[in-house]
């Protein structure tokens, strides 16, 4: 069997089990567990732990767009400005709380012989899974009013400065080199920006705008292209792939030219129709989950360590701005983490410093906490909804 022939069997059988998440999910009692635990699941299961139909090397380079993708997207939903605002305030003084506790916490579990990746688990800790969430919050409207936005604060830090500290601490570069690739990474996005009132009222614009919705699909190309140009970017300067994709989402923001709307719905399609889905089933396949079974209370133990560490300082930081019950939604909604526990234990086992046991227990709790903290919010709020109602 050849490379070709391969990867399109392994495609097929992701698509399968993508296609088959959304029933999956509906024939659950409640409808609480999110599509992405699915798509996990069904990776172990068509992986080569399980029934072993697939080869997860055959699709990499998907796997790796699909992992931009997800980030391109919580990139959208960010607004720099809200770092001004009260909003960002209490987000970063709450990150910063998790990362004190999270320098301790690692710190005595590798003074104990737990762990020995301190950097990537420290950083671990201190994430939150804004892109996975967002689907969750948007369709129990959990986005809206200063509520949603003190979330998109608090998830945009837990995802975008992890990402910077994974840029300059693990690159294969230095850290004074990758400051500097940040930077120009920084001013490459910036310059992205700029290019709306460079072309205003030209050709360029006329033929961007005139192909929009035709075949042609002028301004969603571009948009891939800025995907693509900050992932290459990235790739090339040792800094992980997430950073360029979360700058493209940033700039999307303000680049897109025409009906943002319409472009979002597009890259949508795009993204959770297909790539973003092909991410996920491939962390099933590649979990080692022989690691899990054998050592279940690592897991256990990274499960809690996501809610004490990330999620115990939303209920301190947010006592004056939020009542308890949306502190308790809060607290739930930051120690939801997962697509950054997977590339953080990738570089890890790259770079020989994690345990394979960690690696894998780390993901399971991301797993865990995935299923468990998002559905906690939405029981939290529900409750709260059904005694205004009374």
């Amino acid at each position: 069997m050849n490379d070709l022939t391969t990867g399109i069997d392994t495609l097929l059988y992701v698509a399968i089990v993508a296609g088959l998440a959304p029933f999956v999910v509906d024939l659950l009692p409640g409808h609480w567990v999110p599509q992405v635990v699915i798509l996990i699941l069904g990776g172990i299961l068509i992986g080569p732990q399980a029934l072993g139909v697939t080869h997860p090397d055959s699709i990499v380079l998907f796997s790796n767009v699909g992992l931009g993708f997800v980030f391109l997207l919580a990139g959208q939903e960010l607004e720099l400005r809200m770092f001004r605002e009260r909003a960002g305030r209490l987000a970063l003084i709450a990150w910063g709380i998790s990362v004190a506790l999270a320098l301790v916490v690692v710190g005595i579990l590798d003074v104990t012989g737990v762990v020995k990746a301190f950097v990537p688990i420290s950083i671990a800790l201190t994430t939150t899974a804004l892109g996975t969430l967002l689907p969750i919050l948007r369709d129990n409207n959990m986005l809206a009013g200063d509520f949603g936005r003190y979330v998109i604060g608090a998830g945009a830090t837990g995802e975008l400065l992890p990402i910077v500290a994974i840029a300059i601490f693990l690159g294969t570069t230095s850290s004074v080199a990758a400051i500097i690739s940040l930077v120009v990474i920084g001013g490459l996005a910036l310059l992205f920006t700029l290019v709306p009132r460079l072309i205003r009222g030209r050709r360029v614009e006329r033929v961007l705008l005139a192909g929009e919705h035709a075949t042609s699909q002028t301004t969603l190309r571009w948009t891939v292209v800025l995907l693509l140009a900050l992932l290459a970017f990235a790739a090339r300067e040792g800094l992980d792939i997430v950073l360029g994709a979360f700058l493209a989402g940033i700039v999307l923001r303000q680049w897109a030219p025409g009906n943002v709307r319409s472009l979002e719905e597009k890259l949508d399609a795009i993204g959770y129709g297909f790539f973003i889905p092909v991410f996920f089933v491939y962390s099933g396949m590649t979990l080692d989950v022989r690691s899990i079974a054998e050592a279940p209370l690592r897991l256990v133990l990274f499960f809690v360590l996501l809610l004490a560490v990330r999620g115990l300082p939303a209920l301190l930081v947010y006592r004056r701005a939020l009542t308890p019950r949306e502190r308790t939604q809060m607290m739930f909604i930051t120690a939801t983490t997962l697509p950054l526990l997977v590339a953080l234990t990738q570089i890890g086992l790259a770079n020989g410093t994690m345990f394979p046991e960690n690696a894998a227990a780390l993901v399971g709790g991301g797993v865990l906490s995935v299923v468990a903290f998002p559905a906690a919010a939405v029981a939290v709020g529900a409750r709260r909804s059904s005694k205004v109602s009374r």
